[in-house]
């Protein structure tokens, strides 16, 4: 324990800079991927850069898939090439609802 506390007394808390989930949230929850980014910074505390690079690439790359989506965004375009595909063919035909037609209620 340090013997002056200077974060506490300048006001500055570097813990907060360094993660980007860590920031105080409204309503004081935890942001959505704050778990994936604990994960990743807890399996590379003290083993050092190169190491870490190499032997926390899964929990890396599963907080870049929280924050971005990239994988989502890229199985989503994968769906809606399939399904246009499909129109095409004549083997799907969407719903009503989905052409921008009107629901017929009782």
């Amino acid at each position: 324990m340090p013997f002056w506390d200077l974060q506490k007394q300048l006001g500055i808390d570097v813990d907060t800079w360094l993660l980007r989930q860590s920031m105080p949230q409204p309503n004081r929850r935890a942001a959505l991927c704050h778990a994936f980014e604990r994960e990743w910074v807890e399996c590379g505390h003290g083993i050092g850069r190169t190491r870490a690079e190499r032997e926390c690439r899964p929990e890396y790359e599963d907080f870049m898939e929280c924050m971005m989506h990239v994988k989502m965004a890229k199985r989503l375009q994968t769906i809606l090439q399939q399904r246009d595909k499909m129109i095409k063919e004549g083997k799907y035909t969407p719903p009503d609802y989905h052409q921008g037609k009107d629901d017929s209620r009782p």
